[in-house]
């Protein structure tokens, strides 16, 4: 027997958050980051890296793009779409556009898309029949288009709002590629019973491109849990068959019928078949407590500290929405999102890459946070907007003070912390910088003296602060702190002290070096590099300092002169060993105190 409802909204409360406003919103939170910059340590640029070879008119025909290598280096993750999308916008960008800011922009367009398949998601999944609210004796509740469309205004602004999605968000990385089309898997499954053409094709795209991104066994996952609701919601031909299979009679024209059943079904089938055909399948998992030299105590601790602050706020209106719609978990609005979270939760435990498994949990937490606003009491909605007023507050005014801090040495501590922190580095004053973090700020205090004023009530009201908060910190670290960030976490430095040392070297052997390293000598250098055993004649040699005692084996030391430490300022463990070959023409370089580590 179906359950009441217990979300009870009248017809005032679901007045449509205005459209410019949302996409200005979205706007402020996907653009920040895109220019100024380059590809960041360690994952983008690494990413990158494979992009820009499959972007090079080199030979090997279709076995190099099934089989991409960066210096002969498979990719960590064993993702071919991400690094196909990521050549393609390099190859179709032109000439005068930076083949970085060619992927960043590709890459931004697939997290507008992330933001399009939540809206509509939550949009169809709040117009299932057991997800309306309570009719009214006299009339006067909220209208179902009206209840969706508001339900899915809040659903997105819950994405915005999560911590984890700023950073890993805004990178080139195979992760935000699986972020989409695990979006498209759930945007697809959660409107089959409404849009079946459209639907079945972003559900066979979402499978087969998270199995591709490097995530098979995930996309095998979703799409077997999908399977199973909606065949527990099939329509029934009769009244009995409806109750046996837990599908109320009004609930039946919003059902999956045979032909979506089929083509999810099928849709998994595919990518299993594609996953074996191109060996996509590379389990390496990781419980908690077999990490060498970590307790099972002290990992359990990280794990439960991660998902605590990555998925703020949307984990406690998911705990509050789980316990309101207790009754309903097996309705398509709550057991929907809610497989599409548990499934990379419990990657998140079993992988060394947790962030990255927790980022594809985003858009399904942000779904069930959404059907908390529609049961949320007054006291608690109140409080919400306190914290968030009082955090985002409180951080804007952290970075402006830092930022001034930077330009004029005042306040001295902070401007000391940063040059400790970042040694080498040089503040400079951009004024459209300023302009669009002045315009951030203002934004939100009227934001602010919107939200606490008198006004009509608006189911999505709860959450416009985190939403807008999260999207004014993004945007003041991407404009006042860009340069020190870039600098911070760019290798840019680092490859450019390289440069100064061997200037146009014709290549360079390399030793141990890591997958970013070498392409971010090749994309910040364009140095051609080539390993130590291949090497031939390079007059130079860059050694990682973990692959040092692999040298004497390699090389007769008696050949090769150590030439210098070269560090990445905000970072020691990054340290590449210079050295260079005795026979080599040109003057050598002095030799610097101390010996190599």
């Amino acid at each position: 027997m179906n359950q009441p409802t217990p979300a009870i909204v009248a017809q005032s409360a679901v007045r449509r958050l205005p459209r410019l406003a949302l996409l200005l919103l979205c706007a402020a939170y996907l653009l920040p980051g895109l220019v100024g910059r380059g590809p960041w340590k360690s994952a983008d640029i690494a990413a990158f890296g494979y992009m820009a070879e499959l972007a090079r008119p080199l030979g090997g025909g279709l076995a190099r793009w099934l089989d991409p290598t960066l210096l002969h280096l498979p990719p960590d993750v064993p993702a071919l779409l991400p690094y196909w999308i990521g050549a393609w916008a390099i190859d179709l960008a032109p000439a005068w556009l930076r083949p970085d800011l060619a992927v960043r922009i590709a890459f931004a367009l697939l997290l507008w898309g992330v933001f399009t398949a939540t809206w509509h998601a939550v949009y169809h999944l709040a117009r299932t029949p057991r997800a309306q609210p309570v009719a009214f004796a006299f009339g006067g509740e909220a209208q179902p288009v009206d209840y969706a469309r508001a339900m899915a205004d809040g659903g997105l602004l819950a994405l915005l709002a999560c911590l984890g999605l700023a950073q890993l968000g805004h990178e080139t990385t195979p992760a935000l590629a699986q972020l989409f089309f695990s979006s498209c898997l759930f945007y697809g499954v959660a409107a089959l019973p409404y849009r079946g053409l459209v639907a079945t094709a972003a559900l066979i795209a979402g499978t087969v491109g998270m199995t591709l991104s490097g995530a098979p066994t995930l996309a095998l996952l979703l799409g077997l849990g999908s399977f199973l609701i909606a065949w527990r919601q099939r329509p029934a031909a009769v009244r009995g068959l409806a109750e046996l299979s837990g599908v109320s009679p009004t609930e039946a024209g919003t059902s999956y019928p045979l032909g979506a059943l089929v083509a999810l079904g099928l849709a998994t089938v595919l990518a299993a078949v594609l996953a074996l055909r191109l060996g996509l399948f590379h389990w390496s998992v990781v419980w908690p407590g077999h990490r060498i030299g970590v307790t099972l105590k002290d990992e359990l601790h990280s794990q439960a500290k991660l998902l605590l602050w990555f998925t703020w706020p949307a984990w406690p209106l998911t705990v509050w929405t789980l316990w309101r719609w207790r009754r309903q978990l097996a309705a398509r609005h709550v057991a929907l999102p809610l497989l599409f979270a548990m499934v990379p939760l419990a990657a998140t435990l079993a992988t060394e890459a947790s962030d990255r498994s927790l980022l594809l949990a985003l858009p399904a937490l942000a779904t069930l946070a959404a059907f908390a606003l529609p049961t949320f009491r007054r006291s608690a909605a109140a409080l919400v907007d306190w914290f968030t007023l009082l955090f985002f507050s409180g951080s804007a005014i952290i970075i402006w003070v830092i930022w001034i801090a930077m330009q004029t040495g005042v306040p001295a501590k902070p401007a000391a912390n940063v040059a400790r922190l970042a040694p080498g580095f040089v503040p400079e004053f951009s004024l459209p910088a300023f302009a669009f973090a002045l315009a951030g700020t203002i934004a939100w205090c009227w934001l602010v003296k919107w939200r606490t004023g008198r006004h009509q009530a608006a189911l999505w009201k709860t959450l416009v602060l985190p939403a807008g908060g999260a999207a004014l910190c993004w945007l003041l670290l991407m404009t006042l702190w860009l340069p020190l960030l870039d600098y911070a976490r760019s290798y840019g430095p680092q490859v450019r002290a390289v440069t100064e040392r061997v200037g146009r070297a014709p290549c360079l052997s390399e030793l141990g070096l890591s997958r970013p390293h070498i392409a971010a000598l090749r994309h910040h250098g364009g140095f051609a590099l080539q390993p130590l055993a291949r090497s031939g004649n390079c007059p130079w040699l860059l050694v990682a300092p973990e692959a040092l005692g692999q040298l004497p084996g390699l090389v007769s030391l008696d050949h090769w002169r150590f030439a210098g430490t070269l560090r990445r300022p905000t970072n020691a463990s990054d340290d590449l060993l210079l050295y260079q070959r005795i026979d080599a023409p040109g003057t050598l370089p002095d030799i610097p105190a101390g010996a190599p580590p």
